[in-house]
């Protein structure tokens, strides 16, 4: 496995990207995932620290598309429940 972290601050709460609503934005933390998977990801713009946006998903919720980078980039919920963010305390709910 290939675990690739990012700083987490006190003021942000670890969840998975399965994890996001529709528009909610989060800072990607760490990717755990097998190296060629993990970088296969990282090719396509899932760096730790960069944010990601949940878009919309496909009927049943799986796949789903996931803004990064300025792309939309469409993954399985068992790769998107591999993928650790932060979401930033101004954007919980309470």
């Amino acid at each position: 496995m290939l675990q690739l972290s990012g700083n987490t601050g006190p003021a942000e709460q670890p969840v998975t990207l399965v994890d996001l609503r529709r528009g909610d934005a989060a800072i990607l933390d760490h990717i755990d995932l097998p190296g060629e998977d993990a970088r296969r990801l990282m090719e396509l713009g899932f760096l730790p620290g960069t944010q990601i946006t949940a878009g919309l998903s496909a009927p049943g919720g799986d796949p789903r598309v996931f803004q990064v980078d300025g792309s939309e980039i469409a993954l399985r919920r068992e790769t998107a429940r591999r993928l650790k963010v932060r979401v930033p305390q101004s954007q919980r709910q309470v």
